[in-house]
């Protein structure tokens, strides 16, 4: 993993976030925090960014100051109130997201200065940006939100040209282990028959479901080739990331993107 480090200035904390490993423009920049670095306690250490889970909201607080400043942000991420749907919005207009966040499971923005994030404990994070660099978005992909339509609705919100999109698929739950009934095949199948191969049958019904293969099937049937990531399993890998599905109560990580 590209796993990049920031200490502060006064050198009191660093935090880890993991750097997407693509071909963005250098105006293009993005992240996905780690769980080093934070004050939350446990089940939530260490660096929860999620105020929803019942961690202490002053340790929420903290964590998120310490993203601000650790990646220099120019300003307060546009955090969304995810509810695994469609709506995508555009950050720049989201004005009143500081007091009460907006329904949301994905955000784009053409200006610089403004930062898109979702949180995550599981399910995929999609960053997007377009070749030229003047576009970005980033998507929160549960099964439900990507068999809705998550990823079409972010592309159709970026106007972007399909070749013209660059595209990476942050830490998820990974083929190993992610188990399913066969209602969620079902969702999948009954859209496109090609999505039964992302899934293994498992015994009683069940199946083990490839997150990751399943956004790339939707990416390119919308003609996007530039996919990159989808290499990690947040399940099987507990010193870096945060599961819901392993641990219950947890953190959540934050995958950002923005126009420098």
């Amino acid at each position: 993993m590209d796993i990049v480090q920031y200490v502060n200035a006064d050198g009191h904390y660093a935090i880890d976030v993991l750097r997407p490993e693509w071909p963005a423009p250098d105006i293009i920049r993005a992240a996905t925090t780690l769980r080093k670095g934070g004050t939350s306690l446990p089940p939530y250490h260490s660096l929860n960014l999620g105020d929803h889970v019942g961690d202490d909201p002053a340790a929420v607080r903290e964590n998120r100051s310490r993203l601000l400043q650790s990646l220099d942000l120019p300003a307060t991420p546009c955090w969304l109130a995810q509810v695994h749907g469609t709506t995508v919005i555009d950050a720049a207009r989201n004005t009143a997201q500081a007091v009460v966040p907006l329904q949301a499971d994905a955000a784009f923005t053409t200006q610089g200065g403004i930062v898109c994030a979702v949180l995550t404990a599981d399910c995929l994070p999609v960053l997007f940006c377009d070749r030229q660099g003047r576009r970005v978005a980033v998507a929160h992909a549960g099964w439900r939100g990507l068999a809705a339509g998550v990823l079409e609705a972010t592309v159709q919100a970026l106007a972007v040209r399909a070749n013209d999109i660059l595209v990476w698929l942050g830490p998820a739950i990974g083929p190993q282990a992610f188990e399913v009934g066969a209602e969620v095949r079902e969702a999948f199948s009954v859209q496109d028959k090609a999505a039964q191969q992302a899934f293994s049958a498992c015994g009683d019904g069940r199946f083990m479901a490839d997150l990751y293969q399943l956004a790339r099937l939707r990416l390119h049937r919308m003609g996007i080739a530039a996919v990159y990531g989808g290499q990690y399993c947040t399940y099987q890998q507990p010193q870096d990331f945060y599961s819901y599905r392993r641990d219950g109560d947890c953190g959540r990580m934050a995958s950002l993107i923005w126009i420098q």
